[in-house]
């Protein structure tokens, strides 16, 4: 498959005239969604100030599109070349943007992207947003940069979410508990899913982080 992002489908929540020198969140959605998933259940609930941009995977799959297609990429544990790959296109695509600065924020899938996206850029991004995510079996040079940095990143996931292994589910754990600042939530009630309380603490997080950039303590520009 042609490497690169499709850059005509990504949602922008203001035209480009309007973005100006707005902090951007980039949205990174689940596998067999879009990029309207996260978009439509998150963008009126963040800070006005924010410019979002939901990003579509270049798979097709199961009526959406994917990160890492099914086939040789176990739930949790997809082979780190093809998560690499994803992982510089979509790089490609945001070496375009001119923002002050550039959240991450993704769902199962898409959380892992925001990990890894993470680990190939650590000084690119002000902080990151995994939803029912997980880290990738895998070491980059960047991971010795963001133990240094620890970046802040929000890790929320369902008490009830059986689609994540538990191995995937003790990785990530360790990962960031060595590679970032996290704050983790864990819902009771919650499945593989984003939803109820979930949805007010990451709009928190977001919030604060946004009051930390304009302060100037973010790590990344």
């Amino acid at each position: 498959m042609k490497p690169g992002i499709n850059r005509e489908a990504v949602l922008w929540s203001a035209a480009e005239a309007r973005r100006g020198q707005r902090p951007v969140l980039v949205m990174l959605h689940g596998w067999s969604y879009d990029e309207t998933h996260l978009y439509r259940r998150l963008t009126d609930r963040l800070p006005d100030e924010l410019v979002v941009a939901s990003v579509r995977a270049r798979i097709p799959e199961a009526g959406g599109y994917a990160w890492f297609p099914s086939a040789g990429n176990p739930i949790g544990d997809p082979q780190p070349e093809v998560a690499n790959a994803a992982t510089e296109d979509v790089l490609d695509w945001i070496s375009t943007i001119d923002a002050p600065s550039i959240g991450l924020l993704g769902f199962s899938q898409g959380g892992a992207m925001v990990h890894q996206l993470m680990r190939h850029a650590p000084e690119r991004f002000a902080y990151g947003v995994s939803l029912a995510g997980f880290v990738v079996r895998d070491q980059l040079p960047g991971d010795t940069t963001l133990a240094k940095l620890r970046p802040p990143i929000y890790w929320g996931r369902g008490q009830d979410d059986w689609v994540i292994p538990a191995d995937a589910v003790a990785r990530t754990s360790r990962w960031l508990q060595d590679h970032a600042t996290a704050e983790t939530h864990v819902y009771p009630g919650l499945g593989h899913d984003v939803a109820g309380q979930e949805i007010g603490d990451l709009v928190t997080f977001v919030t604060n982080q946004l009051v930390r950039s304009r302060s100037g303590q973010s790590h990344a520009s």
